[in-house]
């Protein structure tokens, strides 16, 4: 899928960009010397980029002047590499970016299989995909115009994203001018913040930032309208967690409001949910929920950023406030030695974001004992996939282990931002939770009657 990105409180100079080359299968690396058991989901994404297209894994850490994916893991997790990883200018990030794409979206030819004649070139419909030559883009142009027009606007965002990490881009907030039970989906959200969304992106549109980003691509830049719309899919894109975990507490009846807080577990957890993530991500959570007494969000995973690992506590919340923290752990073995011994209390609500377990047999594995965990302690528990195919393999997958199913369907508060899919750029573009489900318990009457 496309490259993916986390935004900045903070700016940095613009040397540091390794995460704009992620897949977004690939997530938080670790040291070979840090790593847990389990597997990663990270390694797992980024050498299954070998298997359609050869040789693409070794590319990226090419261009991004890396010698191993070691390397390239420490990179990500904010360590600093041995070889000379960096570049010298923003032209050259981004061009060193865009050449991570370039193998022939036909033959899957890498620019080191072709003659010297042959050069690839993109399709200036999209300027996403590339060719090597004439006849494999006629060849492919019956795939291809099928999802032509989505492709245009992944290269835009991919590009727009930057201004994220940068922190030029910083989305509005503040507390809900109308009623929480109003907002029911985007549609309704957009209305609610429409004058502060139109001044936010009208100053980004004239701001030095975008100037200057759009100066360093080498490529024309879009429209106005087609900016903004950019703009507003990567605001989805960031809000689309925190509101997701708001339609869980809303459809499992958690009490956000009960003395000493509430607490979310955000599990399988990567780079994904917390590389470059503060604390304000998840203030538009609050504001859905006005008078709470206290939110605490706990990303556990194996490959949770090494920057994001913070020590939790079962000391009471500040009523109002969200906090965040870290830990890096299968959840299973977090829930034993954290849960279990009383140093984190029970959690209120469990969420994975495209947890993957119906993806592959070791991924399963890993995921067992979790939702078997589950299942047994009751806990409500939201889970989101990318489409309606993996919504399907996952249902069947939970029904399959007496898992109670309370709800599934499409996210009201899916990404609106098409994800691309790296080493398949021509497959159907999908969108982050797009779907979701909410489980209970058993369905074994015996194990609800207990």
């Amino acid at each position: 899928m496309a490259p993916r990105l986390r935004r900045r409180r903070h700016k940095k100079s613009p040397t540091v960009a390794p995460v704009v080359v992620i897949p977004p299968t690939v997530v938080t690396p670790l040291p070979l010397t840090l790593l847990k058991p389990g597997p990663s989901i990270d390694a797992h994404g980024f050498f299954s980029l070998d298997s359609n297209v050869p040789g693409l894994s070794q590319l990226i850490l090419q261009k991004l002047n890396m010698k191993s994916y070691e390397e390239y893991k420490l990179v990500i997790d904010g360590g600093i590499p041995v070889s000379g990883f960096g570049f010298q200018c923003p032209q050259e990030m981004f061009q060193r970016m865009e050449d991570t794409f370039r193998f022939c979206a036909h033959c899957r030819a890498l620019p080191s299989d072709l003659s010297d004649s042959k050069v690839l070139r993109h399709c200036k419909r999209c300027r996403n995909v590339y060719y090597c030559g004439p006849e494999c883009q006629r060849s492919d142009w019956p795939v291809h115009r099928k999802v032509c027009q989505e492709l245009r606007l992944v290269a835009v965002d991919r590009l727009m994203e930057w201004l994220l990490v940068t922190g030029d881009f910083v989305l509005p907030s503040g507390p809900w001018p109308w009623p929480a039970e109003v907002v029911q989906d985007w549609n309704t959200w957009f209305s609610m913040r429409g004058l502060q969304i139109d001044a936010t992106l009208n100053a980004i549109l004239g701001s030095h930032a975008m100037t200057s980003l759009w100066a360093s691509v080498g490529r024309p830049r879009p429209d106005p309208d087609d900016l903004k719309g950019s703009l507003r899919r990567l605001l989805t894109d960031v809000l689309s967690r925190p509101l997701t975990l708001g339609l869980g507490f809303r459809v499992l009846g958690i009490d956000v409001w009960k003395t000493g807080g509430s607490a979310v577990h955000v599990i399988g957890a990567s780079h994904v949910e917390t590389f470059l993530t503060r604390s304000g991500d998840y203030d538009e959570l609050g504001y859905m929920f006005s008078g709470h007494l206290g939110l605490h969000v706990i990303m556990v995973g194996v490959d949770v950023s090494a920057d994001f690992l913070h020590s939790t506590s079962a000391s009471p919340l500040e009523p109002g406030t969200i906090q965040l923290s870290g830990h890096r752990s299968l959840y299973h073995d977090f829930w034993e030695e954290q849960i279990e011994t009383g140093k984190i209390a029970y959690p209120d609500m469990v969420v994975a974001f495209h947890p993957g377990f119906h993806a592959s047999l070791n991924l399963m594995e890993a995921w067992l004992p979790t939702l078997l965990l589950l299942r047994d302690y009751k806990i409500p528990t939201l889970i989101t996939v990318y489409s309606h195919q993996e919504l399907t393999a996952s249902l069947q997958i939970l029904v399959n282990l007496d898992i109670h199913i309370i709800a599934y369907g499409a996210n009201p508060f899916t990404s609106l931002k098409p994800e691309q899919v790296y080493s398949n750029p021509n497959k159907q573009p999908v969108y982050c939770s797009a779907y979701y489900i909410m489980f209970l318990g058993s369905s074994c009457p015996l194990d609800r009657d207990n």
